[in-house]
């Protein structure tokens, strides 16, 4: 099993999309929202995602296919 943070940003209509349920529903991961601010306009979710690397890699890529600007979180993370 692998273990990925990554940071989704997103604006306009994509502000409405459940992206985060999707992503679970439409791939073998597990979700963990680590940190979120969304306003009227746009909005970011730091996500760590959970499951063969594979699957994380395909979830990834369908979360750029969509049109969410997507960034690979590295290294330590330090929870608050």
């Amino acid at each position: 099993m692998s273990k990925v943070r990554i940071r989704l940003s997103f604006s306009g209509s994509r502000i409405k999309r459940p992206f985060v349920y999707e992503l679970g529903k439409k791939f073998n991961v597990v979700t963990n929202i680590r940190r979120a601010e969304v306003s009227d306009s746009e909005g970011w979710v730091v996500l760590e995602l959970e499951s063969e690397q594979k699957e994380i890699d395909r979830a990834i890529k369908w979360t750029i296919d969509e049109g969410v600007h997507v960034t690979i979180i590295e290294g330590d993370f330090i929870e608050g």
